[in-house]
């Protein structure tokens, strides 16, 4: 067969090898995605996006598919509780809506949506956008040479191999990543702490709802920890056990090794509180393991981990498959950057200690959760302190070469998304606008090059910014071409009047000033080559 020549191979096409394609496509890079299954997923896993996620889906022009699809599958703005049975007593409210308190702080919404209603708008949309599959095909091996990437992929039906050379690999191949295996990256964190299993089941449980929304339902009881999620029909859905108890008591050492078609229908009459008179049928079910731990390295050379490939989190908080979208729209305008001659090779450096940190605290955060609301007989102390949820999803804060002036930390750092302030190496904040006589977000002027927004007294940079090529510049407030009331803007963004903030193509803020320099060309334009790991361009005053 013949050789396939791409600039980006991508191995994996579930949620976050999609996602890559989809996001490399809409900046104009061809890639190939293999995939070993034959399709897109067939069970409803991680079905919550968070708000940094359905913002990314906004900016690729699909919020409005994405919320339509999502709504078709479940009733959204539920409730997250504890009960110790879906008909028994309720014991905890995490959240009445999960959106309620937040939407003021993005122009999207979280999202209630399986990967079965959300893959293929993602495969169809990078097919539409020229981006190549093959499912039922799986990648063999792979070597770095001096230009590129030599792989080697083979049919999974008839056995033919092919060779494929590519500029870059990307591998979203999954939490048992061959690729990190064969890169020798060892993992962090805390290892395996529960064998677990999902069920999918099929019951009518209407009467049990009743008119309450409940969007998750953790159950916690002596005899079972877990949590579930229902279908819109209320015909069914999925339970996930953590651990359980046997009839004599005695903890379950490994659930998912015990789990027959009996048992299952037992553990799930017990979490919705059902009498034996409720008909269960047992759909399927998935065995794996919980465990909360990040990569030591994000790749070598050409070759990049990303998604579960890079972290693995347990359900708790629905953080894995949104951490996972974001280390996509991290990499991929850097990779399409690069591929264009636009920056230097350096600029992709910047991914591994931008996302690694950002998901070191998530796992942590996701681990603190599963402790408290599942099983605290791992142990409560040493973890880390529970953030709010929202500090989580959009308060990352990134330090690298990238980000001009920021100061590395031992630690992860967040901000608090509800303080305004466009902070160094965060998502720049969101504020309702006009422009051209349209209501828009903030967030609708990135995704594209790189913007330069400036206060109301900084027409002196909207001059200066047209000798920098590959910038936007917006000025903002009354009289600007972007329009915000007098103050708003310089107050959510926290700079002054004469201050800009130049924001990268995935909407972090990348440098700021809070005045106008004597030569604002020069400044624009060495911030730039920092960040795009190119030489300044010498600019006239």
């Amino acid at each position: 067969m013949t050789d396939i020549h791409t600039p980006v191979l991508i191995a994996g096409g579930s949620l976050v090898g999609l996602t890559t394609s989809v996001l490399l496509a809409s900046r104009g890079t061809p890639n190939l995605v293999v995939e070993r299954h034959h399709g897109t997923a067939i069970h409803p896993r991680a079905a919550m996006l968070h708000q940094r996620t359905t913002e990314i889906f906004r900016e690729l022009g699909l919020g409005e598919t994405v919320s339509k699809a999502a709504e078709l599958e479940f009733v959204q703005n539920g409730a997250i509780m504890a009960a110790e049975a879906l008909g028994g007593k309720e014991l905890h409210y995490f959240q009445t809506n999960v959106n309620e308190g937040v939407d003021h702080l993005s122009p999207e919404p979280r999202l209630f949506i399986t990967q079965i209603g959300l893959e293929p708008i993602l495969r169809d949309t990078a097919k539409s956008l020229g981006a190549a599959s093959m499912f039922g095909t799986e990648l063999v091996s792979f070597e770095e040479q001096a230009d590129g990437v030599r792989s080697i992929i083979r049919n999974r039906d008839t056995g033919e191999e092919q060779v494929v050379y590519s500029t870059y690999l990307i591998a979203a191949d999954g939490s048992h990543s061959t690729v990190r295996d064969r890169l020798g990256i060892n993992m962090l964190g805390h290892g395996s702490f529960a064998n677990c299993i999902t069920i999918y089941f099929k019951a009518d449980i209407d009467a049990l709802i009743g008119e309450r929304n409940l969007s998750v339902v953790y159950i916690n009881r002596p005899d079972m920890l877990g949590f579930f999620r229902y279908s819109i029909k209320r015909d069914g859905g999925f339970l996930v056990v953590f651990s359980a108890l046997d009839e004599n008591g005695e903890k379950i050492p490994d659930v998912s090794a015990s789990a027959d078609t009996e048992q299952c229908i037992r553990y799930v009459r017990t979490a919705l509180g059902a009498g034996d008179d409720l008909p269960i049928e047992i759909e399927s079910v998935q065995r794996w393991e919980a465990a909360a731990r990040w990569a030591e390295s994000y790749g070598a050379g050409r070759v990049f981990i990303i998604g579960d490939a890079a972290h693995e989190m347990p359900p708790t908080g629905g953080f894995g498959g949104n951490t996972g979208i974001v280390d996509a729209h991290n990499l991929a305008w850097k990779m399409a950057y690069v591929l264009k001659g636009k920056a230097g090779e350096g600029l992709l450096r910047s991914y591994e200690p931008e996302r690694r940190q950002a998901a070191q605290m998530t796992a942590e955060q996701a681990y603190t959760r599963y402790v408290l609301r599942v099983d605290q007989s791992l142990g409560t102390e040493g973890l880390d302190e529970t953030l709010d949820d929202i500090s989580i999803e959009l308060g990352p804060v990134y330090a690298s070469d990238a980000v001009v002036g920021s100061e590395p930390s031992p630690t992860p750092v967040t901000q608090s998304a509800r303080e305004p302030g466009a902070h160094l190496g965060a998502r720049a904040p969101h504020l309702w606008v006009t422009r051209d006589g349209s209501r828009i977000s903030t967030l609708d002027l990135f995704g594209g090059d790189f913007v330069l927004l400036t206060g109301a007294d900084g027409q002196g940079w909207v001059d200066a910014a047209a000798q920098a090529p590959g910038v936007t510049v917006h000025r903002v407030g009354p009289g600007g071409d972007v329009v915000a009331g007098v103050g708003e803007f310089e107050t959510a963004y926290g700079i002054s009047p004469t201050g800009a903030v130049l924001v990268r193509p995935d909407g972090v803020v990348a440098w700021r000033t809070d005045a106008i320099p004597a030569d604002p060309a020069s400044a624009v334009s060495n911030a730039l080559a920092q960040i795009l790991a190119r030489a300044a361009v010498p600019t006239s005053a």
